[in-house]
């Protein structure tokens, strides 16, 4: 199964049309969302996705009700942190990484995916692999990224959206 990977979009239309774009390329069969849409309104554009998106909140996703709403016309959205199987694989989608190392080592978990850093990670703790896709929207760190996980074979491929037209609020 090819799973697609984003988190932190904050409203960014453009990268989140591009993504969206990429996983259609790449035909995934599912994206997983760690949270950080922010308007409610920006769900929308994943409706061109030839697939569903699952997600969890952010800790800047304040319209929730709206965020709802949205979400049933392109997958279900869920408080966070939410367990899934997919691929044969349990994973666990979260934000923020509150007790990362500890989930990472109690070996319930084949994979974890978060976000909230903007930081790109791809590690094992244990067993356990551990992706963050970095930030979709490109406001922290420059460039917006999102990743591809093939569930068969563990194989992470990253993607890059670009760089944006504003400088890096962290270098």
């Amino acid at each position: 199964m090819k799973i697609g990977i984003m988190s932190d979009s904050h409203d960014n239309m453009v990268n989140i049309k591009k993504a969206a774009e990429i996983f259609n390329q790449e035909k995934v069969d599912l994206v997983l969302h760690g949270g950080d849409h922010s308007a409610p309104f920006s769900v929308l554009l994943l409706k061109d996705l030839r697939c569903e998106v699952l997600a969890v909140f952010g800790n800047n996703d304040g319209d929730k009700d709206h965020l709802r709403r949205n979400f049933r016309k392109v997958g279900k959205i869920f408080e966070r942190p939410r367990e899934f199987i997919l691929g044969g694989k349990k994973i666990l989608l979260m934000h923020e990484p509150d007790n990362l190392e500890s989930f990472g080592m109690s070996e319930k978990y084949d994979i974890i995916i978060y976000g909230h850093t903007h930081r790109k990670v791809l590690k094992h703790i244990g067993n356990t692999l551990v992706i963050n896709p970095g930030e979709t929207c490109g406001w922290i760190t420059g460039e917006g990224t999102v990743m591809i996980l093939d569930s068969d074979s563990l194989e992470v491929t990253e993607h890059s959206l670009g760089k944006s037209p504003l400088p890096p609020l962290i270098p």
